[in-house]
C-alpha cells in the first residue's frame, strides 16, 4: 500500500457534518470517504494520475468499496 500523506484540511462545519453522515451511511471512516470523493471527482475530470488501479479506463468510481 503506498504511503499516506498528512494533510490539515479546514471545512465549515455544515459540511463536515454532511459529510461525516454521507461516510457513516456507506460505512466508511471520514478520511476514507473524503479521500473516496476527491478520487471520483479527480478520474470524471480526467486528472487521476496513471499506473493506478482506479486510473484504468472503465473503472466505476465505487467499485472495490463497501456498499452500504
Amino acid at each position: 500500500m503506498a504511503e499516506r500523506v498528512p494533510f490539515l484540511l479546514r471545512l465549515d462545519p455544515e459540511v463536515i457534518a454532511a459529510l461525516r453522515k454521507w461516510a457513516g451511511d456507506d460505512l466508511r471512516s471520514l478520511n476514507s470517504e473524503i479521500e473516496f470523493l476527491l478520487r471520483r471527482s479527480l478520474q470524471s475530470a480526467g486528472r487521476l494520475p496513471t499506473g493506478r488501479p482506479e486510473a484504468r479506463p472503465g473503472l466505476e468510481p465505487d467499485e472495490g468499496e463497501p456498499k452500504a
